[in-house]
């Protein structure tokens, strides 16, 4: 299985674009990675995004469903609430971006990510939506 975060900060996405493999370079991505033996996926999204962004973070909630990646491999998105540290490529990845839910669409997702994407960005805008007070 592989997990990745839909990672959220001031009401925008941080979107990641991969350095390798060459089929897949200079696309974008939610970051995250492969479980390791014993640990739950959760465990996995906070110890890849430490890895790959050097941030530290908390899995939210499972966006519903799961995306078949390469024989042997589906993808499951979390949302996941930046604690601390500024997201840094440190590695797959060349460039980092935050889109606000307007931005989501100006760069060219996975297609395996396009769909948990879709769902992240509906919960941004829902969130960031302003509340109506009813008298």
């Amino acid at each position: 299985m592989v997990v990745a975060g839909a990672v959220y900060d001031r009401g925008r996405l941080l979107a990641a674009r991969r350095s390798a493999p060459p089929e897949v370079a200079g696309r974008w991505e939610l970051p995250g990675g492969k479980l390791e033996p014993g640990e739950t996926p959760e465990q996995a999204l906070v110890r890849e995004l430490r890895e790959e962004l050097g941030v530290e973070t908390e899995p939210v909630e499972r966006i519903p469903g799961e995306w078949p990646l390469k024989p042997g491999y589906v993808l499951q998105v979390w949302t996941a609430r930046l604690l601390s540290g500024e997201p840094r490529p440190l590695e797959d990845h060349d460039e980092l971006r935050w889109l606000g839910p307007d931005e989501i669409h100006t760069v060219d997702w996975l297609d395996q990510d396009r769909p948990a994407v879709a769902e992240a960005a509906r919960r941004l805008r829902a969130a960031s939506a302003p509340t109506r007070r009813i008298p």
